[in-house]
């Protein structure tokens, strides 16, 4: 949606304050350990754009509380596995000899949004370093959620995803759909199902200071089941695991992160081939 679009829709600006109330009444609270997934433009006009919701999500937590949002850089995968848009096979030796290594403070986003683009670049958040699925954190247990993030099975135990489980965390999905929510990509590691298929991953990453090409293993993952995954999550959870309500104009669902991925666990175990 163009900037334009999202003037037409508002019938006025959203404020830090205004977020700040919408947040609380969705069931936000001081400490907090959060995980958000967001569309900017889904609130409609924002007075201050991501800088705004970034203040108002952090004001509402506090500094006792833990704010979290991927910042995957998909564009570091090898290149042999790339669909949209795929690249010709002579080019794919020649990327992964030159692309650079991952570089947390620099290696940019990819189809995260604005809001948590900007989000990892601000003073005090913290990245996690791997190349292709990293997590940026702020708050008190931000160095807990992103440190230590193995690079097999980027989105497993060894991940973000597994400490805010630990943590009892939560998830925001604020005008986005179940099927960016990451947080379902730990059950895929968490269960059995027959398609399930371990592949070959490559990235670029610097080792004692040197910029080289790794390969690594991953889980085949998916995330075509997302959404009814999340749909049969909302009908059978009560008020207490799951809220809904509106952010500026964005629809959103606040949710415990546990009850949400043993339900995962579950309904993949029975549904998927």
């Amino acid at each position: 949606m163009s900037e334009r679009e999202a003037v037409e829709k508002s019938d006025q600006p959203a404020t830090i304050e205004s977020l700040k109330k919408d947040i609380v009444r969705l069931g936000v609270r001081t400490g907090m350990v959060i995980l958000v997934h967001s569309s900017l433009s889904s609130i409609g006009w924002v007075s201050g754009g991501p800088v705004a919701v970034i203040h108002a999500l952090e004001d509402v937590i506090g500094p006792s509380g833990t704010l979290v949002m991927p910042t995957h850089s998909t564009s570091l995968t090898d290149p042999s596995n790339w669909k949209n848009p795929p690249i010709p096979e002579d080019w794919w030796q020649i990327f992964r000899d030159t692309v650079p290594a991952f570089d947390p403070d620099l290696t940019p986003t990819r189809s995260m949004g604005t809001v948590a683009e900007v989000f990892r670049k601000q003073r005090g958040a913290v990245r996690s370093d791997h190349p292709q699925w990293s997590f940026s954190a702020w708050g008190a247990l931000a160095e807990a959620v992103v440190r230590d993030h193995e690079l097999a099975f980027g989105m497993g135990e060894g991940s973000p995803l597994a400490r805010i489980y630990d943590l009892d965390g939560y998830v925001l999905l604020l005008g986005v759909g179940h099927d960016n929510n990451s947080s379902i990509h730990l059950a895929e590691y968490r269960c059995d199902y027959p398609r399930k298929a371990v592949a070959q991953e490559g990235a670029p990453v610097t080792i004692k200071g040197e910029r080289q090409w790794v390969t690594f293993n991953e889980l085949d993952l998916s995330t075509d089941d997302f959404q009814s995954i999340g749909q049969a999550f909302e009908e059978s959870a009560g008020g207490e695991i799951i809220r809904r309500g509106n952010i500026g104009l964005a629809e959103c669902r606040l949710m415990k992160q546990r009850p949400l991925i043993d339900f995962a666990i579950k309904w993949m175990s029975s549904n998927r081939s």
